[in-house]
């Protein structure tokens, strides 16, 4: 529902993250509680939720399998997407800013198929779903102690008693 276009390929997710009015929005609490949910790639801060490194409890397992699932809602959208508009896998051969606005224009018309319960484009490749499961399995990093107090919180507050 929020898009940025204008990036490289080769930028990393975290870095357009860190540049766009949506993180802005969420450093100034204009979302209150709410918590976007995240690799290992970006930073665990008070709105950001990233996987732990290394599990030693019950309620951390549960916190990962948590962030784990949501994940995986969140990239098969992608693949969704994908698959509904090929074009964005098999590349596209324009001028830039052509290109900026028709990855804009698929996923409008993405996210209208969605309100519209027209949920089934064509079926999945498996090269698709193969890059689903490898987006799953990315490598967890170590997260920064000062950040871990806020997901600390969350594990014992919520995931201790499930």
């Amino acid at each position: 529902m929020d898009i940025v276009s204008r990036w490289p390929g080769s930028t990393h997710d975290a870095t357009i993250f860190r540049n766009s009015r949506i993180c802005s929005r969420f450093e100034s609490n204009e979302f209150e509680d709410a918590v976007i949910v995240a690799d290992s790639g970006y930073p665990c801060n008070r709105f950001v939720m990233t996987p732990l490194s290394r599990v030693t409890t019950q309620a951390e397992s549960l916190f990962n399998e948590s962030i784990i699932r949501t994940r995986n809602c969140v990239e098969r959208q992608y693949g969704v997407w994908k698959n509904r508009f090929p074009v964005l896998s098999l590349g596209i051969r324009m001028d830039v800013k052509q290109v900026e606005a028709i990855i804009v224009a698929t996923a409008v018309l993405h996210n209208i198929c969605n309100l519209c319960n027209d949920n089934e484009p064509p079926i999945l490749s498996r090269e698709i779903i193969a890059s689903i499961d490898a987006a799953m399995n990315v490598p967890i990093s170590e997260i920064t102690s000062n950040n871990m107090s806020h997901r600390r919180n969350i594990i014992e507050n919520h995931f201790r008693n499930l």
